[in-house]
C-alpha cells in the first residue's frame, strides 16, 4: 500500500490511465471486429468503409501507447491486404 503522498498520487493517476488505456483499446478492437465481420459478409463497400473508420483508431492507440506502432501498422497493412483481395474478381 502507498504511503507518501506522492505514492498515493500515482497510484490515482495510473487507475486513470488504466481506466483511459482500457477504453481506447477495447474501441480499437471494436472497430477492428467491424472489419472483419464485414470482410466475412463479403460485401467490398462495407468492408472499405469498416477500414477507414478502424484505422485512424488503431494508429492512435499505437500514438497513445497502448499498442507497438509496428503492430499497429502490421495490423492496417493485413486488414487492407485483406479488404482490397475482397473487390478483385478471381482469374478462372
Amino acid at each position: 500500500m502507498a504511503n507518501t503522498p506522492s505514492a498515493k498520487k500515482a497510484v490515482r493517476k495510473i487507475e486513470r490511465r488504466t481506466r483511459i488505456n482500457k477504453a481506447r483499446r477495447s474501441q480499437m478492437r471494436t472497430y477492428v471486429r467491424k472489419v472483419e465481420e464485414a470482410l466475412a459478409s463479403g460485401n467490398p463497400e462495407a468492408a472499405q468503409a469498416a477500414l477507414r473508420a478502424a484505422e485512424p483508431l488503431l494508429m492512435r492507440a499505437a500514438q497513445k501507447g497502448i499498442v507497438h506502432k509496428n503492430s499497429a501498422s502490421r495490423k492496417v497493412s493485413r486488414l487492407a491486404r485483406r479488404v482490397n483481395s475482397l473487390g478483385e474478381l478471381p482469374l478462372s
